[in-house]
Protein backbone atom coordinates (compact mmCIF):
# COMPACT_ATOMS: atom_id res chain seq x y z
CA UNK A 1 0.00 0.00 0.00
CA UNK A 2 0.77 3.42 -0.81
CA UNK A 3 -0.13 6.33 1.57
CA UNK A 4 0.29 9.71 1.28
CA UNK A 5 0.52 12.05 4.54
CA UNK A 6 -0.41 15.66 4.58
CA UNK A 7 1.43 17.54 7.21
CA UNK A 8 -0.41 21.04 7.76
CA UNK A 9 -0.10 21.56 11.82
CA UNK A 10 1.35 18.70 13.06
CA UNK A 11 4.84 18.83 12.24
CA UNK A 12 6.68 16.63 15.17
CA UNK A 13 7.27 12.62 14.77
CA UNK A 14 6.30 12.46 18.46
CA UNK A 15 2.48 12.10 19.64
CA UNK A 16 1.58 12.21 16.28
CA UNK A 17 -1.45 10.19 15.63
CA UNK A 18 -0.25 8.94 11.76
CA UNK A 19 1.84 6.19 12.99
CA UNK A 20 -0.99 4.23 14.15
CA UNK A 21 -2.12 4.13 10.96
CA UNK A 22 0.63 2.58 9.42
CA UNK A 23 0.14 -0.87 9.64
CA UNK A 24 0.22 -2.44 5.68
CA UNK A 25 1.57 0.41 4.40
CA UNK A 26 4.76 -0.47 2.30
CA UNK A 27 5.54 3.16 0.81
CA UNK A 28 4.83 6.73 2.52
CA UNK A 29 5.03 9.77 0.70
CA UNK A 30 5.37 12.77 3.14
CA UNK A 31 3.78 16.55 1.69
CA UNK A 32 4.21 19.92 2.73
CA UNK A 33 2.27 22.84 0.90
CA UNK A 34 3.33 26.07 1.83
CA UNK A 35 0.37 27.96 3.36
CA UNK A 36 -1.72 30.54 0.68
CA UNK A 37 -3.53 34.02 1.39
CA UNK A 38 -6.86 33.11 2.43
CA UNK A 39 -9.26 33.87 -0.57
CA UNK A 40 -10.86 37.31 0.65
CA UNK A 41 -7.74 38.95 2.29
CA UNK A 42 -5.96 41.59 0.37
CA UNK A 43 -2.52 41.12 2.19
CA UNK A 44 -0.39 38.51 0.37
CA UNK A 45 2.36 37.05 1.80
CA UNK A 46 4.10 35.48 4.91
CA UNK A 47 5.95 38.07 6.99
CA UNK A 48 9.30 37.31 7.34
CA UNK A 49 10.13 36.11 10.74
CA UNK A 50 6.79 33.61 10.27
CA UNK A 51 8.63 33.10 6.97
CA UNK A 52 11.71 31.91 8.73
CA UNK A 53 10.11 29.98 12.04
CA UNK A 54 8.45 27.87 9.29
CA UNK A 55 11.35 27.15 7.19
CA UNK A 56 13.47 26.34 10.19
CA UNK A 57 10.66 23.78 11.62
CA UNK A 58 10.16 21.94 7.63
CA UNK A 59 14.13 21.67 7.56
CA UNK A 60 14.35 20.21 11.11
CA UNK A 61 11.39 17.79 10.02
CA UNK A 62 12.78 16.96 6.54
CA UNK A 63 16.07 15.89 8.81
CA UNK A 64 14.10 14.00 11.13
CA UNK A 65 12.31 11.92 8.60
CA UNK A 66 15.44 11.46 6.69
CA UNK A 67 17.34 9.63 9.90
CA UNK A 68 14.01 7.42 9.66
CA UNK A 69 14.19 6.41 6.18
CA UNK A 70 12.00 8.70 5.00
CA UNK A 71 11.59 12.65 3.86
CA UNK A 72 9.60 15.80 3.44
CA UNK A 73 8.59 16.95 -0.21
CA UNK A 74 7.87 20.88 0.64
CA UNK A 75 5.18 21.92 -2.49
CA UNK A 76 3.28 25.66 -3.37
CA UNK A 77 0.40 25.07 -4.72
CA UNK A 78 -3.59 24.70 -3.49
CA UNK A 79 -4.35 21.21 -1.76
CA UNK A 80 -7.28 20.84 -4.66
CA UNK A 81 -4.84 20.89 -7.26
CA UNK A 82 -1.57 19.50 -6.00
CA UNK A 83 -2.89 16.24 -3.97
CA UNK A 84 -4.99 14.39 -6.97
CA UNK A 85 -2.17 14.97 -8.92
CA UNK A 86 0.64 13.72 -6.63
CA UNK A 87 -2.48 10.81 -6.34
CA UNK A 88 -2.61 10.48 -9.43
CA UNK A 89 0.80 10.21 -10.57
CA UNK A 90 2.50 8.37 -7.58
CA UNK A 91 -0.79 5.70 -7.68
CA UNK A 92 -1.77 6.40 -4.35
CA UNK A 93 -3.85 4.15 -2.30
CA UNK A 94 -5.03 6.24 1.04
CA UNK A 95 -4.47 9.74 1.65
CA UNK A 96 -4.18 11.46 5.54
CA UNK A 97 -4.32 15.05 7.05
CA UNK A 98 -4.35 16.01 10.78
CA UNK A 99 -7.68 18.14 11.75
CA UNK A 100 -7.10 21.73 11.81
CA UNK A 101 -9.81 24.62 12.45
CA UNK A 102 -10.31 27.24 9.67
CA UNK A 103 -13.07 27.34 7.25
CA UNK A 104 -11.01 27.10 3.97
CA UNK A 105 -9.06 24.41 5.54
CA UNK A 106 -12.05 22.20 6.33
CA UNK A 107 -13.35 23.08 2.72
CA UNK A 108 -10.39 21.30 0.86
CA UNK A 109 -10.53 18.45 3.01
CA UNK A 110 -14.15 18.09 1.51
CA UNK A 111 -12.95 19.04 -1.56
CA UNK A 112 -10.54 16.16 -1.63
CA UNK A 113 -12.97 13.64 -0.24
CA UNK A 114 -15.19 13.88 -3.17
CA UNK A 115 -12.72 14.36 -5.50
CA UNK A 116 -10.65 11.40 -5.15
CA UNK A 117 -11.67 8.10 -4.84
CA UNK A 118 -9.29 6.81 -2.51
CA UNK A 119 -9.71 6.61 1.48
CA UNK A 120 -8.88 10.23 3.39
CA UNK A 121 -8.17 9.85 7.18
CA UNK A 122 -8.81 12.83 8.89
CA UNK A 123 -6.65 12.47 12.13
CA UNK A 124 -6.97 14.38 15.88
CA UNK A 125 -5.58 17.94 16.00
CA UNK A 126 -3.14 19.34 17.96
CA UNK A 127 -5.65 19.59 21.22
CA UNK A 128 -5.44 18.63 24.43
CA UNK A 129 -8.78 16.19 24.07
CA UNK A 130 -10.18 14.33 21.64
CA UNK A 131 -13.55 15.29 20.02
CA UNK A 132 -15.13 12.15 21.67
CA UNK A 133 -14.46 13.07 25.07
CA UNK A 134 -15.86 16.19 24.81
CA UNK A 135 -19.27 16.32 27.24
CA UNK A 136 -20.94 18.01 24.40
CA UNK A 137 -21.76 17.62 20.70
CA UNK A 138 -20.10 19.70 19.16
CA UNK A 139 -22.87 21.81 17.34
CA UNK A 140 -23.79 22.01 21.68
CA UNK A 141 -20.59 23.61 23.06
CA UNK A 142 -20.83 26.72 25.14
CA UNK A 143 -20.87 29.96 23.09
CA UNK A 144 -18.45 31.11 26.14
CA UNK A 145 -15.13 30.25 27.55
CA UNK A 146 -15.81 29.97 31.49
CA UNK A 147 -18.73 27.41 30.97
CA UNK A 148 -16.36 25.43 28.42
CA UNK A 149 -13.68 25.23 30.78
CA UNK A 150 -15.62 24.16 33.62
CA UNK A 151 -16.97 21.19 31.46
CA UNK A 152 -13.75 19.66 30.49
CA UNK A 153 -10.88 20.97 32.38
CA UNK A 154 -11.51 17.34 34.86
CA UNK A 155 -10.99 15.09 31.63
CA UNK A 156 -8.26 13.11 31.53
CA UNK A 157 -5.34 13.68 28.59
CA UNK A 158 -5.39 10.71 26.61
CA UNK A 159 -1.98 8.27 26.35
CA UNK A 160 0.93 9.97 24.36
CA UNK A 161 1.05 8.39 20.41
CA UNK A 162 4.75 6.45 20.54
CA UNK A 163 7.10 7.70 18.17
CA UNK A 164 8.25 5.47 15.67
CA UNK A 165 11.74 4.39 15.28
CA UNK A 166 11.52 3.49 11.57
CA UNK A 167 8.47 4.36 8.99
CA UNK A 168 7.35 3.08 5.92
CA UNK A 169 10.19 3.41 2.47
CA UNK A 170 10.36 6.74 0.84
CA UNK A 171 9.16 6.64 -2.54
CA UNK A 172 11.71 6.74 -4.89
CA UNK A 173 11.37 10.64 -6.11
CA UNK A 174 13.94 13.46 -5.99
CA UNK A 175 13.43 15.33 -2.52
CA UNK A 176 14.59 19.32 -2.54
CA UNK A 177 15.75 20.68 0.49
CA UNK A 178 13.59 23.28 2.69
CA UNK A 179 14.70 26.72 0.97
CA UNK A 180 16.49 29.00 3.53
CA UNK A 181 14.99 31.81 5.11
CA UNK A 182 15.79 35.06 3.72
CA UNK A 183 16.12 36.50 7.20
CA UNK A 184 17.93 35.70 10.20
CA UNK A 185 16.20 35.36 13.95
CA UNK A 186 15.79 39.12 15.57
CA UNK A 187 18.07 39.92 17.77
CA UNK A 188 15.28 41.06 20.28
CA UNK A 189 13.75 37.52 19.99
CA UNK A 190 16.29 35.19 19.08
CA UNK A 191 13.41 32.27 18.68
CA UNK A 192 14.39 29.61 16.35
CA UNK A 193 11.90 27.03 14.75
CA UNK A 194 11.71 23.83 15.29
CA UNK A 195 10.71 21.23 17.79
CA UNK A 196 14.37 20.75 19.53
CA UNK A 197 14.13 24.54 20.10
CA UNK A 198 10.43 24.18 21.65
CA UNK A 199 11.67 21.08 23.78
CA UNK A 200 14.61 23.21 24.89
CA UNK A 201 12.42 26.28 26.04
CA UNK A 202 9.95 23.87 27.89
CA UNK A 203 12.36 22.48 29.57
CA UNK A 204 13.91 25.96 29.92
CA UNK A 205 10.20 27.88 31.42
CA UNK A 206 9.45 24.56 33.58
CA UNK A 207 12.04 23.31 34.80
CA UNK A 208 15.63 25.10 35.01
CA UNK A 209 14.37 28.48 35.55
CA UNK A 210 11.00 27.42 36.88
CA UNK A 211 9.77 31.02 35.92
CA UNK A 212 6.27 28.67 35.87
CA UNK A 213 6.40 30.03 39.51
CA UNK A 214 5.61 33.45 38.56
CA UNK A 215 3.71 33.10 35.69
CA UNK A 216 0.05 34.46 36.86
CA UNK A 217 2.02 37.53 37.73
CA UNK A 218 4.78 38.16 34.51
CA UNK A 219 2.39 36.96 32.08
CA UNK A 220 1.27 40.42 30.81
CA UNK A 221 4.92 41.54 30.29
CA UNK A 222 4.98 43.04 27.04
CA UNK A 223 8.97 41.65 26.02
CA UNK A 224 8.63 37.94 25.62
CA UNK A 225 10.98 35.92 27.72
CA UNK A 226 10.63 37.98 30.59
CA UNK A 227 7.02 36.80 31.48
CA UNK A 228 5.65 34.76 28.74
CA UNK A 229 6.10 31.01 27.84
CA UNK A 230 6.62 31.90 24.63
CA UNK A 231 5.48 27.96 23.56
CA UNK A 232 3.13 29.87 21.23
CA UNK A 233 5.09 29.32 17.74
CA UNK A 234 5.90 25.73 18.18
CA UNK A 235 2.31 24.54 19.05
CA UNK A 236 0.76 26.60 16.30
CA UNK A 237 3.16 24.89 13.83
CA UNK A 238 2.56 21.61 15.74
CA UNK A 239 6.26 20.85 16.33
CA UNK A 240 5.20 20.69 20.30
CA UNK A 241 2.28 18.39 20.92
CA UNK A 242 -0.05 20.42 23.53
CA UNK A 243 -0.94 17.29 25.10
CA UNK A 244 3.17 16.86 26.07
CA UNK A 245 3.19 20.19 27.55
CA UNK A 246 0.52 19.39 29.67
CA UNK A 247 2.10 16.63 30.99
CA UNK A 248 5.19 18.64 31.36
CA UNK A 249 2.93 20.42 33.50
CA UNK A 250 1.36 18.09 35.53
CA UNK A 251 4.72 16.39 36.15
CA UNK A 252 5.90 19.45 38.00
CA UNK A 253 2.64 20.31 39.63
CA UNK A 254 3.24 16.32 41.43
CA UNK A 255 7.09 17.76 42.65
CA UNK A 256 6.10 21.22 43.82
CA UNK A 257 2.68 21.18 43.83
CA UNK A 258 -0.13 23.10 41.83
CA UNK A 259 -0.26 27.35 42.50
CA UNK A 260 -2.25 29.90 40.96
CA UNK A 261 0.70 30.57 38.13
CA UNK A 262 0.87 26.77 37.15
CA UNK A 263 -2.65 26.35 37.14
CA UNK A 264 -2.50 29.81 35.11
CA UNK A 265 -0.40 27.81 31.86
CA UNK A 266 -3.07 24.97 31.89
CA UNK A 267 -6.05 27.97 32.18
CA UNK A 268 -4.41 28.82 28.88
CA UNK A 269 -3.95 25.98 27.35
CA UNK A 270 -7.62 25.58 27.69
CA UNK A 271 -8.54 29.14 26.12
CA UNK A 272 -6.92 27.65 23.15
CA UNK A 273 -8.74 24.29 23.02
CA UNK A 274 -12.25 26.36 23.67
CA UNK A 275 -10.92 28.03 20.20
CA UNK A 276 -10.25 25.32 18.10
CA UNK A 277 -13.06 23.70 19.05
CA UNK A 278 -15.85 27.08 18.67
CA UNK A 279 -13.67 27.35 14.99
CA UNK A 280 -14.61 23.86 14.38
CA UNK A 281 -18.35 24.58 14.89
CA UNK A 282 -18.27 27.68 13.84
CA UNK A 283 -16.74 27.40 10.08
CA UNK A 284 -17.23 30.25 8.10
CA UNK A 285 -18.84 32.51 10.80
CA UNK A 286 -14.92 32.82 12.33
CA UNK A 287 -14.13 34.93 9.22
CA UNK A 288 -17.54 36.96 9.25
CA UNK A 289 -17.56 40.61 10.07
CA UNK A 290 -20.70 40.62 12.89
CA UNK A 291 -21.33 37.20 13.59
CA UNK A 292 -23.03 37.34 16.77
CA UNK A 293 -23.61 41.15 17.13
CA UNK A 294 -26.82 42.09 17.78
CA UNK A 295 -26.70 45.43 16.88
CA UNK A 296 -23.14 45.84 14.66
CA UNK A 297 -21.45 49.00 14.23
CA UNK A 298 -20.83 50.72 11.25
CA UNK A 299 -17.34 50.27 10.60
CA UNK A 300 -15.22 51.70 7.18
CA UNK A 301 -11.81 51.15 5.15
CA UNK A 302 -9.56 54.32 5.08
CA UNK A 303 -6.22 52.62 3.86
CA UNK A 304 -4.28 55.18 4.85
CA UNK A 305 -5.15 55.28 8.77
CA UNK A 306 -4.71 51.54 8.20
CA UNK A 307 -1.54 51.71 6.43
CA UNK A 308 -0.44 53.75 9.84
CA UNK A 309 -1.68 51.05 12.26
CA UNK A 310 0.46 48.58 10.37
CA UNK A 311 3.50 50.46 10.37
CA UNK A 312 3.52 51.43 13.84
CA UNK A 313 2.41 55.07 12.94
CA UNK A 314 -0.55 56.49 14.85
CA UNK A 315 -0.73 59.25 17.60
CA UNK A 316 -0.76 56.30 20.16
CA UNK A 317 2.71 55.51 21.13
CA UNK A 318 2.02 51.91 22.94
CA UNK A 319 0.84 50.60 19.84
CA UNK A 320 3.07 51.81 17.71
CA UNK A 321 5.84 50.35 19.79
CA UNK A 322 3.61 47.06 19.60
CA UNK A 323 3.48 47.06 15.65
CA UNK A 324 7.09 47.81 15.40
CA UNK A 325 7.77 44.66 17.77
CA UNK A 326 5.66 42.85 15.67
CA UNK A 327 6.99 42.99 12.40
CA UNK A 328 10.37 43.20 13.34
CA UNK A 329 10.83 39.73 15.67
CA UNK A 330 7.14 38.42 14.42
CA UNK A 331 6.08 38.33 18.14
CA UNK A 332 3.26 40.31 20.35
CA UNK A 333 2.20 39.29 23.69
CA UNK A 334 -1.04 38.60 24.75
CA UNK A 335 -2.04 42.20 26.30
CA UNK A 336 -0.24 43.67 23.60
CA UNK A 337 -2.54 41.91 20.88
CA UNK A 338 -5.44 43.32 22.74
CA UNK A 339 -4.50 46.62 22.84
CA UNK A 340 -3.59 46.29 19.23
CA UNK A 341 -6.93 45.40 18.10
CA UNK A 342 -8.38 47.62 20.85
CA UNK A 343 -7.08 50.57 18.93
CA UNK A 344 -7.45 49.49 15.20
CA UNK A 345 -11.48 48.77 15.98
CA UNK A 346 -12.25 51.20 18.27
CA UNK A 347 -9.92 54.24 17.88
CA UNK A 348 -9.28 53.65 14.11
CA UNK A 349 -12.73 52.04 13.41
CA UNK A 350 -12.00 49.72 10.81
CA UNK A 351 -13.40 46.37 10.53
CA UNK A 352 -11.07 43.87 12.63
CA UNK A 353 -10.52 41.35 9.97
CA UNK A 354 -7.58 43.64 8.03
CA UNK A 355 -5.96 43.73 11.55
CA UNK A 356 -6.76 40.01 12.12
CA UNK A 357 -5.13 39.42 8.17
CA UNK A 358 -1.96 41.39 9.11
CA UNK A 359 -1.28 39.63 12.26
CA UNK A 360 -2.09 36.66 10.17
CA UNK A 361 1.06 37.40 7.87
CA UNK A 362 3.73 37.94 10.71
CA UNK A 363 2.68 36.32 13.57
CA UNK A 364 5.23 33.14 13.88
CA UNK A 365 2.33 31.66 16.23
CA UNK A 366 -0.03 32.00 14.39
CA UNK A 367 -3.32 29.99 14.75
CA UNK A 368 -6.05 30.51 13.09
CA UNK A 369 -8.38 29.60 15.23
CA UNK A 370 -6.63 31.42 18.40
CA UNK A 371 -5.80 34.35 15.81
CA UNK A 372 -9.45 35.28 14.53
CA UNK A 373 -11.23 34.04 17.58
CA UNK A 374 -9.43 36.75 19.89
CA UNK A 375 -10.12 39.24 17.30
CA UNK A 376 -13.50 38.28 17.20
CA UNK A 377 -13.48 38.85 21.10
CA UNK A 378 -12.15 42.33 21.26
CA UNK A 379 -14.57 43.17 18.31
CA UNK A 380 -17.69 41.51 20.62
CA UNK A 381 -18.49 39.62 17.61
CA UNK A 382 -17.51 36.29 19.46
CA UNK A 383 -17.33 34.39 22.80
CA UNK A 384 -16.74 37.49 25.17
CA UNK A 385 -19.87 37.58 27.22
CA UNK A 386 -19.41 41.02 27.94
CA UNK A 387 -19.68 42.39 24.17
CA UNK A 388 -16.12 43.77 22.79
CA UNK A 389 -13.34 45.27 25.25
CA UNK A 390 -12.25 49.04 24.71
CA UNK A 391 -9.25 49.64 26.56
CA UNK A 392 -7.84 52.83 27.60
CA UNK A 393 -4.43 52.95 26.10
CA UNK A 394 -3.06 55.45 27.91
CA UNK A 395 -3.58 54.03 31.39
CA UNK A 396 -2.57 50.33 29.94
CA UNK A 397 0.90 51.85 28.95
CA UNK A 398 0.64 53.59 32.54
CA UNK A 399 0.54 50.41 34.00
CA UNK A 400 2.60 47.97 31.96
CA UNK A 401 5.05 50.15 30.67
CA UNK A 402 5.43 52.71 33.39
CA UNK A 403 8.85 54.09 32.73
CA UNK A 404 8.80 54.06 29.27
CA UNK A 405 11.34 51.72 28.50
CA UNK A 406 9.23 49.55 25.90
CA UNK A 407 8.26 52.45 24.33
CA UNK A 408 11.95 53.90 23.78
CA UNK A 409 12.88 50.83 22.79
CA UNK A 410 10.28 50.06 20.18
CA UNK A 411 10.08 53.61 19.19
CA UNK A 412 6.95 54.21 20.05
CA UNK A 413 6.90 57.92 20.02
CA UNK A 414 6.19 59.29 16.54
CA UNK A 415 5.50 62.63 14.72
CA UNK A 416 2.28 64.13 14.73
CA UNK A 417 0.35 62.84 11.39
CA UNK A 418 -2.90 65.11 9.72
CA UNK A 419 -6.28 63.77 10.39
CA UNK A 420 -8.00 62.39 7.77
CA UNK A 421 -11.82 63.09 7.38
CA UNK A 422 -14.08 60.02 5.88
CA UNK A 423 -16.82 61.53 4.05
CA UNK A 424 -20.43 59.81 4.19
CA UNK A 425 -20.50 58.69 1.09
CA UNK A 426 -17.77 56.14 2.56
CA UNK A 427 -20.10 54.40 5.38
CA UNK A 428 -21.31 50.59 3.83
CA UNK A 429 -24.77 50.89 4.12
CA UNK A 430 -25.94 48.78 6.76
Amino acid sequence: MRHLHWFQNDLRLSDHPLFSHLAGVKELLCVYLLPKPRPWCQIVGLGPQRDRVLRETLSELQSDLKSRGQNLWVLEGSPELVLPDLVNRFHIDRLSTSETPGYYEAQSVSFLEQKLSIPLLTLRGNTLFDRAQLPFALHEMPDTFTPFRKRVERLALVDKDPEPSALPSALAIDYPSVGAPTVPASVSLPLPGGREAGLRRLRQFIDETQHIRHYKETRNDLDPLSGSTTLSPWLANGSLSVREVARRLFDFESRYGRTDSSYWLYFELLWREFFHWRALRDGKRLFARAPACTQPSLRTFEPRSFARWCSGDTAYPLVNALMHQLVETGWMSNRGRQLAASCLINELNHDWRYGAAFFEQHLIDFDVASNYGNWQYIAGCGADPQGGRHFDLDWQATRYDPDGRFLAKWQGVRPSQPEFVIDAADWPLP
